[in-house]
Order: C-alpha cells, then sequence, then structure tokens
C-alpha cells in the first residue's frame, strides 16, 4: 500500500474543496441538480487522469455537495458513488481522449437512474424517464468535461500541479 505525503492528501482535499465551491456556485443558478445539469465541478473529474488519487477529493467532495441536492439520501449515496466509480475507471484511461467518457457513462446511467426512481419510481414509466433522464444527464456531463475538462486537463499536465502520476497526455 502507497503511503501518502502532505503533498497528496493536500492536493486531494483541494481538489474535493473546489468540488464543493463550484457545485454550489452553480446551484446558484439552478445548474447543478435536476435532469438537465451542467455542474461546473465535473470538470474535475478527469483529474485521476494525471494523478489517481485525485479520485478520493472528487468522491468527498462530491459527498460533501450532494448534501444540498434535492433528491436527499439517494443522491448523496448513490450520486457520489457514480463519482468515485467514474474517477477510478479515469484513472485508468490511457488517453486524455477518453478521460471524460468514464464521468459521462457513469453519471448518466447513475444518476439518471436515481433522477428517474426519485420522479415515477419502479412504475411501467420507468424505462422511458430512465431513457430520457440517462441522455440528459449524460449529454450536461459530456458538454463540462469535453468543453471545460479537457482544457483543465491540458493545463495541469503542463503545470504538473498534482504531480503528474498518470500516463503521459497524449
Amino acid at each position: 500500500m502507497q503511503k501518502l505525503n502532505t503533498r497528496q492528501i493536500t492536493a486531494a482535499a483541494l481538489i474535493g474543496g473546489i468540488y464543493v465551491a463550484l457545485s454550489y456556485f452553480g446551484n446558484i443558478f439552478g445548474l447543478t441538480y435536476g435532469p438537465v445539469q451542467f455542474r461546473f465541478s465535473e470538470a474535475l473529474t478527469v483529474l485521476p487522469f494525471l494523478n489517481p488519487l485525485a479520485t478520493w477529493g472528487l468522491f468527498v467532495g462530491c459527498v460533501l455537495s450532494n448534501i444540498l441536492s434535492p433528491y436527499g439520501l439517494l443522491d448523496l449515496v448513490f450520486g457520489s458513488l457514480a463519482t468515485l466509480l467514474a474517477g477510478l475507471l479515469t484513472a485508468r484511461c490511457r488517453s486524455k481522449w477518453l478521460a471524460p467518457l468514464p464521468p459521462v457513462i457513469c453519471n448518466g446511467i447513475l444518476v439518471g437512474g436515481l433522477i428517474s426512481y426519485q420522479e415515477v419510481g419502479f412504475t411501467a414509466a420507468f424505462p422511458g424517464t430512465f431513457l430520457f433522464n440517462c441522455a440528459t444527464v449524460a449529454l450536461g456531463e459530456l458538454v463540462v468535461c469535453y468543453v471545460l475538462g479537457l482544457p483543465l486537463l491540458a493545463l495541469m499536465a503542463r503545470t504538473k500541479a498534482l504531480g503528474a502520476a498518470g500516463p503521459a497526455v497524449q
């Protein structure tokens, strides 16, 4: 098991804090929660590509952000687990162009599913509602992760601010 140093713990904590701040900022404009969301903080989910330890800061930041979620405990648990899973998968990506895909897929399915469950439960309307919510959550995630996340990834790789432990940015 890898022993963490102060710099690594601080970097993860900063990522988590920035995630929370960006989520709450987006909530002012109604963009953070709901079937159509552009959660600015999700741009940070590409950072595990450079340093896998960023995953844990993202997870804690997501847990803290989801405290305000209108979807309650379900979002607190499953929304946060979606971010954790996305971070773990992003850390395994070999190309920067693929790094945003795990957050898009994980959030589309898990968050789209929990929103659908909150809206209609497991009724006959669930499949159609699920497809709609998966698509809208994934689309918002796709925009944020590629439009904001990829430039952030390129910037962070150049500055080596995270002590890039991941693959070379391709």
